[in-house]
């Protein structure tokens, strides 16, 4: 099972582009209406020739297609894209049928524009810009002949063209920036502030993906639950910046000591859990010491002392320890109490060292 957070933004994606492939329909839709709105106002004679009606009943049955028989539905890119080039066939052919480059139906090619650029970013609004200054000259080619493309016609497309380029790289680097955003959010999101681990909600989802791959195949996890020994006697004595910087060090001697596809989280105050992922209870109680030797040679300096951490570990593991998350969870709980109770020293006793 992969832990990458990259796979999570992956899914958030397909899940973003599948409701943006619905909004896709509506803009296609709204293409559709606003090109019968024209015909039939400008030229209603031109609308009803068997030419032009063969054209509107074709966009729409292919929209009817897409809308509801939904083919492509798992390749969301491809049908996007397939739904993106049917706009600039209708438009194309509907610019040549009414009045070619002169038409002011020539603006709307800033909507297949503006949807590639919102759906399939950078580079596919580039060629798709490329594709409507290629239709822009066909248009005219169709419509009035070879004799119009004269170089009055280059800068009159280069003035039309320019905006619609010009939109296309705006809103790319909008799409851009607003991604990255959402990046950051969803890491702040998964994130504990003050160690930069997970938080007890992004590992209650990786311990349940986890869960299920062990269940399916049959192969053991392991939790280990880690309590910070007078967490509130260093708080209460050195204030809450070394009680800070006591959990910040635990947490680096976690990190250090699990491998990378582990899932480490702070689970709230002064605790940790990890999960370790196809580890018996053998191993995972081997974990657990090495832990407690490390953090215990790991000392935290406050003025002239130093303060001896401690930690206290409970293992529990799959399927041995219960047959569910929650029970493994709150078996290594107990376990972590009971370590805690085997070793803790008398109340409010820290180890300190003057240096």
């Amino acid at each position: 099972m992969s832990r990458d957070p990259t796979e999570r933004g992956l899914e958030i994606e397909q899940a973003q582009l599948r409701g943006f492939a619905r909004t896709v329909a509506e803009v296609e839709w709204l293409l559709l209406i606003l090109v019968v709105l024209y015909l039939f106002i400008a030229n209603p004679a031109l609308a009803r020739s068997a030419g032009v009606l063969a054209v509107l009943l074709g966009f729409a049955a292919f929209v009817l297609l897409f809308r509801y028989a939904r083919p492509f539905a798992k390749h969301i890119h491809f049908k996007l894209t397939l739904e993106v080039f049917a706009m600039l066939a209708f438009l194309t052919a509907v610019l040549v049928a009414s009045g070619g480059v002169r038409s002011p139906l020539v603006n709307l090619y800033l909507l297949p524009i503006v949807t590639v650029a919102l759906a399939l970013g950078k580079r596919a609004a580039a060629l798709v810009g490329a594709l409507v200054c290629a239709c822009y000259p066909l248009v005219g080619l169709l419509s009035d002949g070879a004799e119009s493309l004269t170089p009055e016609f280059g800068s009159a497309a280069v003035g039309v063209l320019a905006p619609f380029v010009l939109v296309a790289f705006c809103t790319t680097l909008l799409v851009e920036n607003i991604n990255m955003a959402k990046t950051r959010i969803r890491a702040l999101s998964d994130r504990d502030e003050l160690t930069s681990l997970y938080n007890m909600r992004a590992f209650a989802r990786f311990a349940e993906q986890e869960h299920d791959v062990a269940s399916r195949i049959a192969r053991a996890y392991s939790i280990l639950m880690i309590d910070i020994e007078h967490l509130k006697t260093i708080n209460d004595t050195y204030g809450h910046e070394a009680g800070s910087r006591a959990v910040k060090l635990v947490a680096e001697a976690l990190v250090r000591l699990t491998r990378s596809t582990d899932i480490v989280a702070r689970y709230g105050g002064d605790e940790f859990i990890v999960l370790l992922g196809g580890v018996d209870k053998e191993i995972a109680d081997e974990v657990a010491q090495r832990i407690r030797n490390v953090v215990f040679a790991t000392t935290l300096e406050v003025d002239v002392k130093m303060v001896r951490i401690k930690v206290n570990v409970g293992a529990a593991s799959f399927p041995d320890s219960g047959n569910n998350l929650q029970a493994v969870m709150a078996a290594a709980d107990r376990s972590m109490h009971k370590d805690k109770d085997l070793r803790e020293p008398p109340k409010g006793k820290l180890v300190i060292q003057k240096r």
